[in-house]
């Protein structure tokens, strides 16, 4: 059984290595807040790995590409991992508005427009559902 801070770790270094800390941490906000919700699995590996089983289908592409997931740059990977410790502890504040989704700025995703676009960071665009909460205690 793999880890939820190797899954983390591995979903920050796929999904955003070329993007800010900032961008990263974001990334791995999306990913907590999925957890958090009752209609994600419930663990982090469980949210990263979901609908993998088909090629192309899953929320996290890096996992159904049919690409090795093994990381190849060593730094990169010891900033997502120490950056996965950071938020699975509580140290990273939140940046993306409580997302619980995001895509490339240079994709259309059919999905974005049924979603509130929340905040810009690099080249990430983070949205959450039109009926969920903004609450203004959590900042």
């Amino acid at each position: 059984m793999i880890s939820p801070l190797l899954c983390l770790a591995t979903a920050i270094y796929f999904e955003a290595r070329d993007q800010s800390l900032e961008g990263q941490a974001a990334v791995a906000q999306v990913i907590l807040e999925r957890r958090a919700s009752s209609s994600y699995p419930s663990t982090i590996c469980g949210v990263i790995t979901a609908g993998g089983e088909v090629r192309h289908k899953c929320a996290f592409s890096f996992y159904c590409d049919g690409k090795s997931d093994r990381p190849k740059n060593e730094r990169a990977f010891f900033v997502a991992r120490s950056l996965a410790w950071s938020a699975l502890n509580g140290h990273i504040k939140d940046a993306t508005g409580y997302a619980t989704h995001y895509h490339a700025s240079y994709v259309q995703p059919a999905w974005a427009v049924t979603l509130v676009p929340t905040r810009v960071i690099g080249d990430h665009i983070f949205y959450r559902g039109k009926d969920e909460l903004q609450w203004s205690g959590w900042d």
